[in-house]
């Protein structure tokens, strides 16, 4: 930890609610956190207070924080090239573009291209605008139960509430996912979720008008939503019924991509290949905005003599694509995507499965894999009535006490540290949970 001055503390504090406007909040209730600084699994603020990150952020920073590889190859950028127009070529941003295939197509994908954003929203709306300019139909089909980003069709294609205020784009149409704990399908197996959200799905497409719909858009592994792990044959059957209707499949990996789950992305362990897939967050640990879209060859050579309508000033930008290849090249040298797959099988999954075990009355399920895990909370086991809102902001003050910064959205407990966290990092948060939920 470096020297810090304690006096920096409350002047960040002052000029953060003095001057800045906050996302998804009510700004007169914010208390904010202050952190000065970090190093792999661990943040700190000025007056030197630890925090173990349980939270990866906002589930982007894969490869840990201040990685020197990848702080060196900004560095070196900078010393280069900061900024150029998308128009032109750059080697960071090819290079970018190769490693990103390379891992996209490791199971015989065959993406050929990748158009770059600033970030995963931005990259749902270009992939939608994509899949409506290629088919030339309207209606995005999307599940309630997920989050694809805040601009404008990406909100909306958003299942949760935070659509309803922002509903100002078009042709939008939602479904329900499987979700076997809170089957809305009268499911008990995984098969039987799988199947009937299935049929559920397909009636959704015949209802809407299957010529009408462009896109499926769908998250890997529905994160904000819960972690909510497709169950075996669901995403096949997707594919199978957009290649019926001839809709283009989109699969949102911005959360879910570059590690999390113990695959470069996640739908590497479902054996099928989408004709979009949307990226960002774990891409370059999000040390510099960056976030893009991989197109499969059909999709990209109908753009060969029409000109694409979208674009960005910062597309592709040079600061972005330079710590993308050194987060890229340092996951695999130091094995982090192999390491995040132990992690779930080793640490996080049997720790939960413990924790459940011994707080049988408040974890309903737990579910996930790779470093990509939810224990879901209840105020009763039987009817699954979801832990309270008051209650769950107690948990979360609780655990910051102890030094854990942890994801906590509704009735959840999110176990997302990042990729590079060992056994000894994911012990210690268990036994903060053990003490909080202990306390209940």
């Amino acid at each position: 930890m470096p020297e810090l001055n304690p006096a920096d503390q409350q002047l960040t504090y002052d000029l953060d609610r003095a001057n800045v406007f906050h996302s998804w909040s009510a700004q007169g209730e914010l208390n904010p956190i202050v952190f000065a600084g970090g190093s792999g699994v661990r943040l700190w603020d000025y007056v030197g207070r630890q925090y173990l990150d349980m939270s990866s952020q906002l589930v982007n920073v894969n490869i840990g924080y201040q990685h020197p590889k990848v702080v060196a190859a900004i560095k070196a950028q900078a010393d280069i090239l900061t900024t150029i127009d998308p128009k032109h070529a750059n080697l960071a941003r090819g290079r970018a573009a190769e490693l990103i295939k390379e891992k996209a197509n490791l199971k015989g994908a065959g993406f050929s291209k990748v158009f770059f954003t600033n970030g995963g929203a931005d990259a749902n709306e270009n992939a939608i605008r994509l899949a409506r300019l290629h088919t030339g139909r309207d209606t995005v089909l999307s599940t309630y139960r997920s989050y694809h980003g805040n601009t404008g069709a990406a909100i909306v294609a958003t299942g949760d509430w935070r659509r309803g205020p922002n509903q100002y784009a078009r042709g939008h149409a939602h479904f329900f996912g499987p979700y076997l704990y809170r089957s809305e399908f009268w499911a008990e197996t995984p098969a039987e979720e799988a199947e009937r959200a299935l049929h559920h799905l397909e009636r959704v497409i015949q209802a809407e008008g299957p010529d009408t719909i462009a896109a499926l858009l769908l998250e890997g592994v529905p994160g904000t939503a819960g972690i909510l792990v497709p169950p075996e044959g669901y995403l096949h059957g997707v594919r199978e019924l957009a290649t019926k209707y001839g809709i283009v499949l989109i699969i949102d990996e911005v959360m879910s991509g570059f590690g999390r789950t113990g695959e470069w992305f996640s739908f590497h362990g479902h054996g099928i290949t989408p004709d979009l897939v949307t990226f960002a967050k774990g891409v370059n640990s999000g040390y510099v905005p960056l976030g893009g879209v991989l197109i499969s060859p059909e999709i990209a050579a109908a753009f060969d003599t029409r000109v694409f309508p979208g674009g960005l000033t910062y597309s592709g930008h040079p600061l972005a694509t330079a710590s993308a290849v050194a987060t890229i090249e340092a996951m695999t040298d130091e094995g982090i995507v192999e390491n995040a797959r132990s992690l779930g099988e080793t640490a996080i999954g049997p720790a939960l499965e413990a924790l459940q075990a011994k707080h049988p009355t408040l974890i309903g399920e737990v579910r996930g894999l790779g470093a990509f895990w939810a224990m879901e909370l209840v105020a009763d086991a039987a009817t699954r009535e979801p832990l309270p809102d008051a209650t769950m902001a107690g948990i979360r003050a609780g655990l910051l006490e102890r030094g854990i910064l942890p994801f906590v959205q509704n009735n959840r407990i999110h176990v997302v540290p990042p990729l590079v966290a060992t056994p000894s990092d994911i012990a210690e948060a268990f036994v903060a949970y053990d003490e909080v939920l202990a306390a209940l």
